[in-house]
């Protein structure tokens, strides 16, 4: 809120040690809206205004703690006792929108939270709190986000745009096969975007096989240019990239192609890829460095395999293709390449979509066979990858229940295993940032704030939760907002629909509904549906599928939408806006469906899984 410092009214006087200040504002706990917001204003031109301001209860033995502490430290502070003023549960409620804390003692130092009694003796013991303590710091930076991704950038350019003075630091480390890329993040760069891209590229594929059902004729032989494809994703690409270098200048926001890393409190090393070194300060930090892709460990990994990072730019035809995990990465990445006319084996460690719906996951599977795709279940590579004639290696692996091996010959071998937090190399441990040891990301609380006050962390590198790009960037931009723009917005991280670009998508919203109510409290209505496309073409009847789950307790609320068929991103972005406001089975009943659409068979939902009844589709 540091943004917020021209705000006058604030009647609370510069006070000498000891001394009470008092807040004139009248009022009680229930305040309305104008003179909630007056409060606000008056609270944060306190806080804005004042080296220290401690909110205190004079019978509070942890704020009586605090007091002596900075006392000891002879440190000037503004102390308000809430118990001594006629509205001292109102600035408690108002406190807590502001800094996410209503308990007391509530302390303020250079215009940065501190938090309560713990957090003031832990920041002491640190050095972090003398840090905060020099008299009026001055700073390059308002806020330096280190990272360039989706996440980062959205909170840069917000926060710039509230007028504060923003850096931008982001520089790509190339993968071991040397692929490296421009401002923009993975999903600009290596996934989203080009993942989509290949994904319609094999559709087409598809296409031009059904075609032929509709009375389409040709003669030429049909073949795929993988260069040809490759080139145009980079074009589009490097468009991209040249939008997100553009927006910042624009934003007036720094941009620097450098390496960041903490060196002390509130100061950064930024390394570019020459080497050289430069120095820079900031009064917040966020942290958005992201996630790279895991790689197996075994001699040769590095050395003979790719990912995803690779695959999109890779300047040959991949040609038979051993696909190692079993990620949403790892599915899409296969179906598109069989889909382009490739032979693709996908080796499986043991659950397909760890995290998905499981009846969905297995469809997915089914789906994918269908298209000539090759699953090796229970197995994972144990041994060198050797590389053989020319485009050639050779694989050994060994089941993951038994002590059987299999080899086999690969033109290509892309690893989609997971990733790995970005978090190792950028000197969090010295500044003192809590980091979950097992998987390096940064745990934050309900407004995005590490254990240290002054970092935040968005995007891939935060702890338990969804790692999807328009979650990441509504995040940085809310976080900006409440920074420097004096808004409240939390990010909704339970509500966040995706979809799968399998060579048939799979769509899915509330996921993890079934964990959250009791399986008894659920009502599910479910159908496998023949789209009108596929009947012409003479395409599988019963693939396409499509749930809803309901609870039973709560006026038949819609709770999960899930659907596997054409399109399914599209039908289920109208899901998540509907469910966003209420859906309920009576009200999708009730809906006029589209015909003939995929979508319309939510319309028409009547089979409960409960019931056991055959919800095959008879086509002809």
């Amino acid at each position: 809120n540091r943004r917020l410092g021209n705000v006058r009214g604030v009647c609370v006087p510069r006070s000498p040690p000891g001394r009470r200040a008092r807040l004139s504002a009248p009022g009680t706990s229930r305040l309305s809206s104008a003179a909630r917001e007056e409060l606000r204003r008056r609270l944060l031109g306190l806080i804005e205004g004042h080296r220290v301001v401690i909110f205190s209860k004079s019978y509070c033995p942890h704020s009586a703690r605090v007091k002596e502490l900075f006392s000891s430290l002879g440190v000037d502070c503004n102390i308000l006792e809430l118990d001594q003023v006629n509205d001292g549960a109102s600035v408690q409620e108002v406190l807590l929108e502001i800094t996410n804390q209503r308990t007391v003692p509530n302390i303020s130092v250079n215009k940065v939270h501190v938090g309560g009694c713990d957090r003031a003796f832990q920041a002491h013991q640190s050095g972090l709190l003398q840090k905060l303590l020099q008299e009026d710091p001055a700073y390059d930076y308002d806020l330096i986000v280190i990272g360039g991704g989706s996440g980062g950038l959205s909170c840069a350019q917000e926060a710039a745009a509230l007028r504060g003075r923003v850096m931008v630091l982001d520089l790509v480390v190339p993968s071991p096969q040397g692929t490296s890329w421009g401002l923009g993040g993975t999903c600009v760069n290596v996934g989203c975007i080009a993942k989509k891209l290949m994904h319609e590229a094999a559709l087409l594929g598809q296409a031009l096989t059904d075609s032929g059902k509709f009375g389409w004729e040709y003669n030429q032989q049909v073949r795929h240019s993988w260069e040809t494809m490759t080139r145009a994703i980079r074009k589009r690409i490097g468009s991209l990239n040249w939008s997100y270098q553009r927006a910042p200048r624009e934003r007036a926001v720094a941009y620097v192609s450098s390496y960041g890393e903490f060196v002390e409190h509130h100061k950064i090393k930024a390394t570019n890829g020459k080497g050289q070194e430069t120095y820079y300060t900031a009064a917040k930090f966020v942290i958005a460095t992201g996630e790279r892709l895991r790689y197996l460990g075994i001699q040769g990994d590095k050395e003979y395999c790719i990912t995803s990072d690779d695959l999109f730019s890779l300047p040959y035809c991949p040609g038979a293709t051993l696909v190692v995990g079993a990620s949403s990465v790892a599915l899409e990445c296969a179906g598109f390449l069989a889909g382009l006319g490739l032979e693709v084996t996908v080796m499986v460690r043991s659950q397909l979509l760890r995290g998905f719906d499981q009846e969905m996951a297995e469809k997915v599977a089914s789906s994918m066979q269908q298209l000539g795709v090759r699953f090796l279940r229970k197995f994972v590579p144990v041994e060198q990858l050797e590389k053989g004639s020319p485009g050639k290696l050779k694989v050994v692996a060994k089941s993951t229940e038994g002590t059987e091996m299999i080899e086999g010959l690969y033109n290509t071998v892309l690893l989609a295993i997971g990733r790995d937090s970005c978090t190792k190399k950028i000197g969090l441990e010295k500044i003192g940032v809590t980091v979950n040891e097992k998987t390096g990301k940064i745990p934050v609380n309900d407004v995005e704030q590490s254990s240290v006050p002054y970092v935040y962390a968005v995007g891939d590198v935060v702890g338990g939760k969804p790692e999807l790009t328009p979650v990441t960037v509504q995040a940085g931009r809310l976080l900006a907002r409440r920074l420097f723009g004096g808004r409240l917005e939390k990010c909704d991280y339970i509500n966040a629909p995706t979809v799968v670009l399998t060579p048939l998508e799979y769509g899915g919203y509330a996921e993890k509904a079934v964990e959250v109510y009791r399986k008894e409290n659920l009502e599910v209505y479910h159908t496998l549906f023949w789209p009108l496309e596929w009947t012409v073409a003479c395409r599988d009847s019963n693939t396409c599928y499509a749930k809803i789950i309901c609870s039973k307790f709560d006026n038949g609320r819609v709770i999960g939408s899930l659907v596997l068929g054409p399109k399914a991103g599209e039908v289920t972005q109208g899901f998540a806006a509907a469910m966003k406001c209420g859906l309920t089975k009576q009200l999708l009943d009730d809906t006029i469906g589209i015909h003939p659409t995929c979508a319309q068979v939510f319309t028409t939902l009547e089979i409960t899984k409960s019931s056991g009844l055959d919800i095959t589709q008879q086509g002809r």
